[in-house]
């Protein structure tokens, strides 16, 4: 029978498998598959999540009722004292200045085997106060008469994440502890250095074994701190490198087409435009264009908030690719804002000789079909849809430019299908979500960023209120009022994807409920994301031709909807939504010259959502809002659920850890800069550490 191999204590390297590591075995070792450690260096990685200080010894008569604290003593009496409810274990602790009880409620047949009379040991815990001094439940070690150097109390105590499967075989965060201590204390290994030497020198960080050291059993709270800067500073890194590897590898990509002039559409559009493009509109339009005539293919992000006119920026660039004879794509998340962008592309675009089609899923077989056929044959020249555009039967005759529209909706492969259905296409990614920058460093770190700062100077001014039930009556009055004298508004109700039926269940009763007993006399119209989408366009077309009074609708009509006679919103149970989603919400009124008012309804009020409310209440600026929203959801929940093809951060947090982000992106773009697919032996290790744990983020580029 072929036996497994067996690595001697000095044969640990990084990437021996836990099977073969001391402590672990097979059982144990199927388990940590599960929470993604399969290596002696994935295992050292596993860091605390977070630590107690038990670094100080209390005497027993300095201890407090309501403190942590730790007490080093001897052992002077065991015994099972019975009680009417439960009998308890009780271990009477004593040093040279008082004694302390320790009891024990679970587990008490266990425990009254650990302990002997007479035995030093260190106690650790919350202090109580019941007829006495008392430790319950304490951390406990077992110490030789002089030994103080313990493992789970008299230091600084690293507890670790840890599953209900983990702890089944023993790896809690005291098994997890015995398994280090083991690692640090028995064995001969060392992990090989993955940072160059040269950072290490200029930033003045631990190098990794004495990081890996402090960071599972810190000396002081000083090293503890050191450990963790340098592997926050490691992981960051990491992300960054793999995003100028990305940018360099998009940069070195040739175009199959050239550009020897801007057309003769562009300027016929342009002096057909009701209105003038603002400062940043031109900026943007002259970053693109540069861009779009280079030898390499464009990969940029527009940021612009509600209302900055990216539409048209986006049109205007599209009118260069088709005057030069390609054609280009639009890419929308939902089919009303591909609907929205279709209308306005065509209004703009067919007037100056553009052919523009639309494709989306709910389209009869043989439109479809036709339009198909004219975008095989390069009689479609821009293109606007949903992810149908990147479905085997779409055929481009010769895509050049592809516009993605809230990218963050859309995942990786979505994306990248769509672009290889082009020569080698530029690629100008749009979103309507200000960004943070620390999330933009991220989100988008491999790309270049043009940013629309400036709204143009028709849009009304957006008033925001907010309000509790009992002032809805008059919140009503004041809808009848402004629908009376010719203006409409939407009622918005959260949809949110955990509770995606109960809420669309409120939202159809609220319609309901508002048809019939509070404007009975209006217009009324429903859509939301369940909905045909016939029956969507339809309602939309009729609330934009204002034979519709109310639309009344989930947060589907949170981008995509452009009606300038729509000036008052109302968003129900405020409180359920991010800031920025509110946003984006009320960035729907106000688009024509009118004034718009957002009312927000509080239903449910906390101190933390009426501070949340407050900050969409006191300002318009959406990269404020999403700075502040970002703050207080976190990067992890910053857009939902979605993925968005970024590693998960194991220690760093991008709102805490701004400095070392940008020290990280700099040091990564650099080394990129300097040697391009990292080839110089000094940077072996790096290159091997990114291709072993970044592999499945290196999507669809062709990295090292």
């Amino acid at each position: 029978m072929k036996q497994s191999p067996v690595f001697q204590t000095n044969s640990l390297q990084a990437n021996t498998p836990v099977t073969y590591v001391k402590g672990i075995g097979p059982k144990r070792s199927e388990v940590l598959a599960h929470a993604g450690i399969n290596t002696f260096s994935d295992l050292l990685y596993h860091f605390p999540r977070r630590y107690l200080d038990r670094s100080t010894i209390t005497p027993i008569a300095k201890l407090r009722p309501g403190t942590e604290a730790t007490i080093v003593g001897k052992v002077l009496s065991l015994n099972i004292v019975k009680t009417r409810k439960r009998p308890y274990f009780q271990v009477l602790i004593t040093d040279d200045s008082g004694q302390l009880r320790c009891v024990w409620f679970n587990g008490a047949k266990y425990i009254q085997n650990v302990f002997n009379v007479g035995e030093m040991v260190a106690m650790s815990g919350k202090v109580e106060y019941y007829g006495g001094l008392q430790f319950v439940h304490p951390d406990y070690d077992i110490l030789e008469s002089s030994d103080y150097a313990t493992l789970n109390t008299a230091r600084i105590i690293p507890l670790y994440p840890s599953t209900a499967e983990l702890k089944k075989v023993g790896l809690d965060s005291r098994g997890f502890r015995r398994l280090f201590h083991r690692y640090f204390e028995k064995l001969n290994w060392q992990i090989d250095e993955i940072l160059p030497r040269e950072i290490l020198d200029t930033l003045k960080f631990y190098e990794i074994n004495r990081a890996l050291r402090q960071i599972h059993f810190p000396d002081t709270i000083e090293e503890l701190n050191g450990a963790i800067r340098r592997f926050k500073f490691e992981e960051l890194f990491f992300l960054q490198l793999l995003l100028a590897v990305k940018r360099r590898s998009i940069k070195e990509i040739k175009k199959n087409l050239r550009y020897d002039t801007t057309g003769t559409h562009l300027k016929s559009i342009y002096e057909k435009l009701p209105f003038e493009l603002t400062g940043a509109q031109k900026k943007v339009i002259h970053e693109i264009w540069e861009d779009m005539k280079s030898e390499t293919v464009m990969n940029r992000l527009l940021q612009g908030d509600v209302g900055s006119g990216k539409t048209v920026v986006a049109l205007l660039c599209a009118s260069i690719a088709i005057g030069n004879k390609y054609q280009a794509a639009v890419m929308a998340p939902t089919e009303i804002l591909a609907e929205q962008h279709y209308r306005n592309l065509k209004k703009l675009g067919e007037p100056a000789g553009i052919t523009v089609r639309l494709l989306i899923g709910g389209q009869k077989k043989s439109e479809r079909d036709l339009i198909l056929a004219e975008i095989e044959s390069g009689t479609a020249e821009l293109i606007v849809g949903t992810h149908a555009l990147i479905q085997e039967t779409v055929t481009f005759q010769n895509l050049a430019l592809v516009v993605i529209d809230e990218q963050h909706r859309f995942g990786v492969l979505q994306r990248s299908q769509l672009i290889e259905k082009g020569l080698n296409p530029d690629v100008l990614v749009m979103t309507a979500t200000p960004i943070p920058r620390t999330m933009s460093m991220t989100l988008y770190g491999d790309m270049d960023v043009s940013v629309l700062d400036e709204l143009p100077a028709r849009k009304g001014r957006i008033i925001t209120r907010i309000v509790n039930v009992d002032q809805l009556d008059k919140v009503y009055d004041y809808i009848r009022k402004q629908i009376k004298s010719g203006d409409q508004t939407y009622i918005v109700y959260p949809l949110i994807e955990e509770s995606a039926k109960m809420d669309l269940q409120a939202a159809i009763q609220g319609f309901e409920y508002l048809q019939k007993r509070v404007f009975p006399d209006f217009r009324l119209a429903l859509v939301h994301g369940g909905m045909k989408s016939a029956d969507k366009d339809d309602v939309m077309q009729r609330f934009s031709a204002g034979t519709v009074d109310i639309l009344v609708s989930t947060t589907v009509i949170e981008v995509g909807v452009d009606n300038p006679n729509a000036t008052i919103m109302l968003i129900e149970n405020a409180e359920r939504f991010g800031l920025t989603q509110i946003h984006q919400l009320r960035g729907r009124i106000g688009r024509g010259e009118k004034n718009g008012v957002c009312v927000l309804v509080e239903r449910k009020r906390t101190e933390t959502s009426h501070k949340r409310l407050g900050i969409i209440n006191g300002t318009t600026n959406g990269f404020e809002i999403s700075e502040e929203d970002l703050k207080l959801r976190g990067p992890g929940e910053f857009y939902g659920t979605r993925q968005h093809g970024f590693p998960k951060m194991k220690i760093a947090d991008l709102l805490v850890d701004r400095e070392l982000l940008k020290l990280a992106r700099r040091e990564a773009f650099m080394l990129i800069k300097n040697d391009s697919h990292l080839r110089r032996p000094e940077y072996s290790n790096i290159r091997e550490h990114l291709i072993t744990h970044y592999a499945d983020y290196m999507n669809f580029v062709d990295v090292l």
